[in-house]
């Protein structure tokens, strides 16, 4: 396993990194591939934020959770990813099973020039691979976002998957026109 361990408006104590180590250590055993983590614990106000981000293959899982103590936030977080698991393990299953993907540059629309409030302030590359949208379902609800962008294994174009106000999920198509 391959852990990353930093603060955000605090210092990562020799203790504290020992204990996360001993606690994300168990995430490793629910698979086969080699697992990378990412933690990083913050302090806002008087909570203390622990945010556990976990890439296996093509799968990313991810945590977050506040408490008054850093331990009991530790261990909220990281139970939370195990329910995650359990939750969707058949269906984690049968993604494991597949290829993993290729890289795609994505690359947001410019802001219009005259207008500050539309400006970008940040691009994101990531990498995707074909999938379901069963799949793009299940990996925007792992790591709790609203959208989920894709490509989609069936019409080979990239799709967005959505959670509307409702609870059900929507898919956005493009249509080239």
């Amino acid at each position: 396993m391959k852990l990353t361990v930093r603060g955000k408006n605090l210092e990562v104590t020799a203790a504290l990194r020992e204990y996360i180590e001993k606690r994300v250590e168990k995430l490793s055993r629910y698979f086969e591939t080699p697992v990378t983590v990412q933690v990083v614990l913050s302090v806002e106000k008087e909570e203390r934020k622990v945010e556990v981000t976990c890439f296996v293959e093509s799968v990313v899982l991810r945590g977050v959770e506040n408490h008054l103590d850093m331990y009991a936030a530790i261990d909220l977080v990281v139970d939370k990813i195990v329910r995650q698991i359990h939750k969707h393990k058949t269906r984690l299953a049968k993604r494991f099973r597949k290829e993993t993907g290729f890289h795609v540059d994505v690359t947001p629309v410019e802001a219009i020039p005259e207008e500050k409030e539309l400006e970008v302030v940040r691009r994101k590359n990531f990498t995707v691979r074909p999938m379901s949208v069963e799949e793009a379902t299940l990996q925007m609800n792992l790591l709790e976002h609203d959208f989920f962008m894709f490509f989609n294994e069936d019409t080979e174009i990239m799709n967005v998957v959505y959670r509307r106000h409702d609870g059900k999920y929507g898919l956005l198509e493009p249509e080239v026109g």
